[in-house]
């Protein structure tokens, strides 16, 4: 059975419409997904009308529940009226209207099991008062990171940004944060939470055993031995010190601009960042058709790493690649997250015994099939090599 994907059309002002259409008319879309976007025929018309003909007489399934969604079709569920003001390239609060109400729908089907998964076309944050990840880590009750005078407050599981193409992923320890108030956020608690919410999704997601994770420094030249601070010596590498024992290759710090510069990100299977432009930067002059991933939370939400593209909205000029690539990502983590949790869902036993110097380790039982008695029922293995 193909997964239903919930696509939300963004800010109706952008080019969310232009990319999603020029996306899903790629054949192979339609083979492996069944698409639901949440939006508004009519306005979709008028971004229709400013690019080349053969999406200008789009025929849309219209449904009201994505069960109804249809094979092959552009299925769309109207979420707002066919009066929403569009004025291409200009940002508006009709528009963020508009979004949030695209995207709260889209969250509620996703929330009851209707849909699979979600793809975001990019909204204005003003909309949300915040970015997707942090209104998704909300609304699917991921764990949510406060700093107060007393100290970090941490509640939930957690969500963790992170950008990926083929050449690259970058994770984020701040996601939209003042540089302002960077330093106060990076702690020691933070860093081990992203670390260990980056290594779980590097292996249910992605399928990588053992990933090698890089983490960067925060400040110039990994600190020059405490001369440009000390958040390495004091925070970052004691975090990654702890993330180690807990059986997480993590390894660094590493000054951000060598570390790009000499393709050092080649040597691991993802790179955590401190904040936003430190990874997002080298990210997208290597790749602008990369994805946006949100991982930790128990749903799968993609989108394009790219903004509302106001200053190219409505001229025909808006790249769908991105777009496309977060469609196909998002139908990658579903089919690689079942067979994780498949392959993982009843793991062997294990009971722990000494070694010949007396030191505990974890041995599998061995489950011998015999008749009679009781398949626990065997001699301790020997530790004194008898």
């Amino acid at each position: 059975m193909k997964p239903i994907i919930a696509i939300t059309a963004g800010d109706t002002n952008g080019v969310g419409y232009e990319v999603i259409v020029k996306a899903l008319l790629n054949g192979y879309v339609f083979e492996i997904m069944r698409p639901v976007i949440y939006g508004n025929a009519a306005v979709a018309k008028q971004h229709f009308h400013t690019l080349d003909e053969e999406f200008r007489n789009i025929t849309w399934n219209m449904i009201d529940s994505p069960e109804q969604a249809k094979d092959g079709r552009l299925n769309l569920i109207t979420c707002y009226t066919d009066n929403v003001p569009v004025q291409l390239g200009v940002p508006s609060a009709d528009a963020n209207k508009a979004a949030k109400a695209s995207l709260e729908r889209a969250c509620r089907d996703l929330k009851a099991g209707k849909v699979q998964a979600l793809v975001t076309a990019p909204l204005n944050k003003e909309a949300l008062g915040c970015g997707h990840t942090e209104f998704l880590t909300e609304f699917f009750k991921g764990y949510r990171l406060q700093v107060t005078g007393d100290g970090e407050q941490v509640t939930g599981e957690g969500s963790l940004m992170m950008l990926c193409s083929g050449r690259l992923r970058v994770a984020l320890v701040c996601n939209h944060v003042s540089i302002a108030d960077i330093p106060a956020q990076i702690t020691e608690e933070r860093i081990l939470q992203k670390l260990t919410l980056l290594n779980n999704s590097l292996k249910r997601d992605f399928g990588l055993e053992k990933p090698r994770i890089a983490v960067l420094a925060l400040n110039p030249h990994a600190g020059d031995a405490g001369l440009l601070g000390k958040e390495e010596q004091e925070i970052i590498k004691p975090a990654i010190e702890k993330a180690k024992e807990q059986g997480i290759w993590a390894f660094g710090p590493y000054a951000a601009d060598g570390f790009f510069g000499t393709e050092h990100y080649q040597q691991f299977d993802a790179v955590l960042a401190m904040y936003h432009d430190q990874g997002l930067i080298p990210f997208k002059t290597l790749d602008m058709t990369g994805v946006n991933y949100t991982a930790g939370l128990s749903i799968v939400r993609t989108s394009p790493d790219h903004g509302t593209g106001y200053d190219i909205a409505g001229k025909n000029q808006a790249d769908e690649r991105s777009m496309r690539n977060a469609l196909f990502m998002a139908v990658d983590v579903l089919r690689q997250r079942a067979e994780y949790d498949e392959l993982t869902a009843n793991p062997l036993p294990f009971i722990e015994r000494a070694d010949s110097e007396g030191k505990p380790r974890r041995e599998f039982i061995d489950f011998k099939t015999t008749t009679g008695g009781n398949r626990f029922d065997r001699p301790a293995v020997p530790t004194n090599g008898e």
